[in-house]
């Protein structure tokens, strides 16, 4: 459709942030004007002057995430206006030069004595700051000069070079070769790949895989060389700053325990037979004598979809969260209703789906909806996102309620195993039960195996270069190999390509990132089966949760949702439901 075709009640209202342009371009030139922030330098070791920079800062960035929100979503109805690619860089370009002249507040921080820091997390005019300024006492052993903070500021774009040439390499100068499909030839590309791997025509499957690594395999050499560049930058940081290592870095900036790293890596590694057992069967299901690394994708059941209307696929979902009380269901009705949610696909939109949430206005969410399964949890997912930032955005000052990525994915989780597990409840449908149990756990496969192999390699990769080993594609290779069969198991047929799959993997470009996803999926099974076990109880700890933004490290905020991440409860909890799904698989 052309978005003009599009009916008014499957478009956001992007008016809610600002009636028109010309009211953007307004809010843009009153913004600029009023981004002075060098008259607070110096003046930050009274809880008088930090008081008054934190009130500026405030008032600024409550006006510039709108004016964000607004050139960031008419960008997304349609990708080819030049206006909203104007308005985008426009804004972003503001944000730069704030961050510059700003960047004397930490170092004038960390600089002051511990007494005086706690003195202000103490003084009641700073109790909205003052998880912030615990953090910014923490740092302090990791916080250089200024001039050493505004260099590393300035170097931020030129070492995240090596993103950017991988960006390029994958997305504009791969080279993927033609394949024939659906009857004519066609240049292979990344969707094209995902969807050949999900379809039933193994020997497509299989031409689409060696195509596809063939790719990969004639520059690999220059994307060894391209990864090893993103961990000299993460070794770099890590020894500018005195981190004992890359990990160590990136945990402590989300004020998130080693530990829990660590714990998911050993808990995983040791519920890899499940997975193993799921090899077997996904084998015989198939009825391969072999099973290759492109036999692990397609749905073992046919005809399964939920082919439902938009309408439709939301009520189910009500239907689906209902546990979740009628406050939740309330709200999702209002999400609905009152234009937070942008379904339908068109021309020039942006492909996928997101939540986008800040403060002061509700959120939006962008689906490109389709009759299908996937997109009716997709519905349960973004909406998950969406409720998340509205109760932290309700129930917290500003400065604490953006919460952190740790914790981005546990809300859309959740409602996607509540709703999920209501199917299974309900159905009636043989086939549709099994296609579900498939679907959860290949969920479970996908973000929890996979991404812990992600993280693994990922730690392995790190660890291999501070100890002094260039890395290379000899080493990537095998480092990546000796997983992928400790993950999978005899039952597939590890295939010589699979070796290379490091080096088409986006995500290793933000350094331990990846095991984020499998400690969210985690944490949602461990809640949501205590919603449905417990009940309200276990709904008020999970809204407690829900509003909690980023008042205190993320892994007490889980603790209070009943998801202890410093044991290995919810892991053994994640696996058992994996075992327990397919052995309802196995006997249906």
């Amino acid at each position: 459709m052309q978005r003009k075709d599009v009916d008014k009640k499957y478009k956001w209202h992007v008016e809610d942030v600002f009636a028109s342009d010309e009211a953007w371009e307004a809010a843009f030139a009153a913004l600029e004007k009023k981004a002075d922030f060098a008259k607070f330098k110096g003046t930050l070791n009274t809880a008088e002057g930090l008081l008054a920079f934190y009130r500026a800062d405030e008032a600024f960035s409550l006006e510039a995430m709108r004016v964000y929100l607004y050139a960031f979503l008419k960008h997304d109805e349609d990708v080819r206006v030049t206006r909203y690619n104007s308005y985008l860089a426009k804004i972003m370009s503001l944000f730069t030069r704030v961050g510059a002249e700003t960047a004397f507040v930490t170092p004038e921080l960390t600089a002051l004595p511990d007494e005086t820091l706690d003195r202000f997390i103490a003084d009641p005019r700073l109790k909205d700051y003052d998880y912030a300024l615990s953090r910014i006492k923490a740092h302090k052993r990791y916080t250089l000069s200024e001039k050493e903070e505004r260099l590393l500021a300035q170097a931020a774009e030129p070492l995240s070079a090596a993103g950017d040439v991988f960006e390029m390499l994958d997305n504009a100068e791969l080279n993927l070769p033609e394949i024939e499909y659906e009857g004519k030839r066609t240049q292979l590309s990344h969707g094209l790949y995902s969807l050949i791997m999900s379809g039933k025509d193994r020997a497509k499957r299989a031409e689409a895989f060696k195509l596809y690594y063939s790719a990969y395999g004639k520059i690999i050499n220059t994307l060894a060389t391209t990864y090893y560049g993103n961990v000299k930058k993460d070794i770099f940081y890590s020894t500018a700053r005195g981190y004992s290592s890359c990990l160590e870095r990136a945990l402590f900036e989300e004020d998130v325990d080693q530990a829990v790293y660590e714990r998911l890596v050993r808990a995983v590694g040791k519920g890899t037979p499940i997975l193993h057992r799921y090899m077997q069967v996904r084998k015989e299901a198939l009825g391969y004598d072999e099973m290759h690394m492109y036999d692990i994708y397609p749905s073992l059941v046919d005809d399964a979809e939920l082919r439902l209307p938009f309408e439709k696929a939301f009520e189910l979902v009500l239907q689906g969260l209902a546990p979740l009380g009628e406050e939740y269901l309330s709200l999702l009705k209002r999400g609905k209703d009152e234009g937070w949610i942008d379904v339908m696909e068109s021309e020039g939109k942006r492909s996928g789906a997101y939540s986008i949430g800040i403060y002061g206005v509700h959120p939006f969410v962008l689906l490109n909806y389709q009759e299908t399964t996937h997109d009716v949890f997709t519905i349960a997912h973004e909406m998950g996102h969406s409720l998340h930032s509205y109760y932290s955005n309700g129930n917290q000052p500003q400065v604490k309620a953006d919460y952190t990525i740790f914790v981005a994915e546990v809300a859309s989780t959740v409602n996607e195993v509540l709703l999920l597990k209501y199917l299974l409840k309900t159905s009636t449908d043989s086939n549709l039960k099994k296609y579900l149990l498939n679907y959860f756990m290949d969920m479970i496969r996908t973000t929890l195996f996979r991404q812990t192999q992600f993280a693994e390699f990922e730690q392995k990769a790190h660890a291999a270069a501070e100890g002094g080993e260039p890395l290379n594609k000899d080493n990537l290779s095998a480092i990546y190999l000796d997983l992928n069969k400790r993950y999978y198991g005899d039952a597939v047929t590890h295939d010589e390509e699979i070796a290379t799959e490091w080096a088409r993997i986006p995500h290793f470009y933000r350094s331990f990132y990846v095991y984020k996803y499998a400690t969210g999926i985690t944490s949602a099974i461990c809640i949501a089966n205590r919603i449905l076990r417990e009940g309200e109880s276990a709904v008020a700890d999970y809204k407690k949760f829900l509003k909690g933004g980023n008042s205190t490290d993320p892994v007490s905020l889980l603790k209070i949702a009943g998801a202890d991440l410093t044991t290995d409860v919810p892991f053994e909890d994640a696996m058992r439901e994996f075992e327990l799904a397919l052995d309802e698989f196995v006997k249906l």
